[in-house]
């Protein structure tokens, strides 16, 4: 029998990771096996003690365990302890170790799309969520110049500011002072769950002040166009989904895994095919 890896989240039924990595599996002639697993709660210990009983090689971890797993891991990389927030776990010889691949995920997929270098961008975060502190404090260790924070409650995004330990120029806004300034911004990032079902057609702010030459990313994939990515798009801007943040997320846990990076847009035509095109 080959390697197990998985996910465990509550809920989980849903999960496009396994057709991704399994079909990354075997593509590569990678002989493993990806899992979902169904763990809540209060079975969380219990469940990472079985992982490792049976020699579990790999897993991701998503709502709502990413935080409340720190403490039951071996180790934890520095940028996800910083971050507070786990979405990989790697078994070296029978240590759980813990990364989150999250923010270097959306920066791959920003860069690519975006076509040209970003962190020396103007750029605006909207939300202050755990997303938006995985991206937020990627940009920072990775040199970004001025990376803003709007929230409709601004003391999140202060308090985003200032736990962030990296050095980065960055001003906390309302949502008002946000749609004000809008045209400040290259690159404005959704991270908000604001756009997902129920809320599809509700934006988190007005962009009648972006840029036509400005960026937009949403990081929601599903719907694959957003009610803020549509507005956008009326302003001339151009837009991105979360996609690609998902895909490159995925290859960079499967390279932490085997060692062997799986192809990021194999991995994103998987997933929009599940999603029905």
């Amino acid at each position: 029998m080959g390697k197990l890896y998985g996910v465990i989240g509550d809920p989980i039924a849903h999960s496009l990771s396994p057709a991704m990595h399994n079909d990354a599996f075997s593509s590569l002639g990678i002989n493993a096996h990806y899992q979902a697993f169904h763990v809540n709660r209060e079975n969380l210990p219990a469940a990472i003690k079985g992982m490792k009983a049976i020699g579990v090689a790999g897993f991701n971890v998503t709502i709502p365990h990413k935080t409340a797993i720190i403490p039951l891991l071996d180790e934890v990389d520095p940028l996800a302890t910083a971050i507070g927030a786990v979405n990989t776990v790697v078994n070296i010889n029978g240590r759980f170790i813990g990364y989150n691949t999250d923010g270097e995920g959306f920066i791959r997929g920003l860069h690519e799309e975006y076509g040209q270098p970003v962190l020396d961008k103007r750029i605006l975060i909207i939300g202050a969520g755990g997303a938006a502190r995985a991206i937020y404090y990627t940009f920072g260790q990775q040199g970004a110049k001025q990376v803003d924070i709007a929230n409709r409650t601004p003391d999140n995004a202060l308090q985003l500011k200032e736990s962030c330990p990296y050095l980065v120029e960055t001003a906390a806004f309302t949502m008002e002072e946000a749609e004000r300034n809008l045209a400040n911004y290259d690159i404005i990032i959704q991270t908000t769950s604001i756009g997902m079902s129920p809320k599809v057609n509700a934006s988190p702010l007005q962009l009648t002040n972006i840029r036509s030459d400005a960026f937009l990313s949403d990081i929601i994939y599903n719907p694959a166009e957003t009610f803020i990515m549509k507005e956008a798009k009326k302003h001339g801007a151009r837009v991105q989904n979360g996609m690609k943040m998902f895909a490159y997320q995925g290859a960079l846990a499967f390279e932490k895994w085997t060692g062997t990076y799986a192809d990021p847009k194999r991995m994103m035509k998987i997933v929009q095919e599940r999603l029905g095109g």
